[in-house]
């Protein structure tokens, strides 16, 4: 019963894949609002109910990894190191993330992230998707911060870190927009956000509380 519950689980992940992928090489190649769903059916060798059940939105078709980007910095508070605090934590996962030039944080190619900067709806729904990721932020430190502490701050110090983010997400697109290679974004990036760090440490290290970040 296992092995078979676990061969159509793999099997619905890579029919998900086929779909997202089959959309992605349309949308890059007609543009995000030109193409239809049934043109995505017909690629993927599925029926559009199927395209639909696997992807209620269309946006999230070609942004297809929206569960890990809006959870991951709350994924990076909740299971930071013992001892390890929040700022930290963060830190620490977002170096690796850039240095493994992973898509969530922006690493996307240039083909991708023009088709999302020439579509308006792609364009949207990140937005959204970075509002939805400063709410689960703002859940988790408010989870790892004592109780004396006040009800804004994990509110205000989560959006003062997630506009940070956006801003570093923002740079890597850009700069991959203007032609440089991964790695030289990488090595930009680097510097960038260890002075991004540093800002955001000394904004949040003057917590009259004393809770700290």
């Amino acid at each position: 019963m296992g092995t078979e519950m676990g061969l159509r689980e793999s099997k619905k992940q890579e029919t998900r894949r086929l779909i997202s992928d089959c959309a992605t090489r349309l949308f890059i190649e007609q543009g995000f609002e030109q193409t239809t769903i049934a043109e995505i059916a017909t690629a993927a060798r599925v029926a559009k109910k199927t395209v639909t059940n696997y992807f209620p939105r269309k946006e999230d078709l070609a942004l297809d990894h929206y569960e890990v980007f809006t959870q991951g910095l709350a994924r990076s508070v909740t299971e930071r190191l013992p001892g390890e605090e929040p700022l930290t934590a963060l830190k620490r996962t977002f170096r690796a993330a850039l240095l493994e030039h992973d898509p969530v944080v922006g690493f996307t190619g240039p083909a991708f992230a023009r088709m999302v900067a020439d579509s308006p709806t792609l364009t949207a729904r990140l937005r959204e998707l970075h509002d939805e990721r400063e709410e689960a932020l703002a859940a988790a430190l408010g989870a790892a911060v004592p109780d004396t502490t006040a009800a804004i701050a994990p509110r205000a110090a989560a959006a003062l870190i997630s506009a940070a983010d956006r801003l570093l997400f923002r740079r890597i697109q850009e700069l991959t927009l203007a032609g440089h290679d991964d790695d030289r974004i990488e090595a930009v990036l680097l510097t960038e956000a260890d002075h991004l760090r540093a800002l955001l440490g000394a904004a949040l290290g003057n917590d009259p509380t004393g809770t700290v970040w």
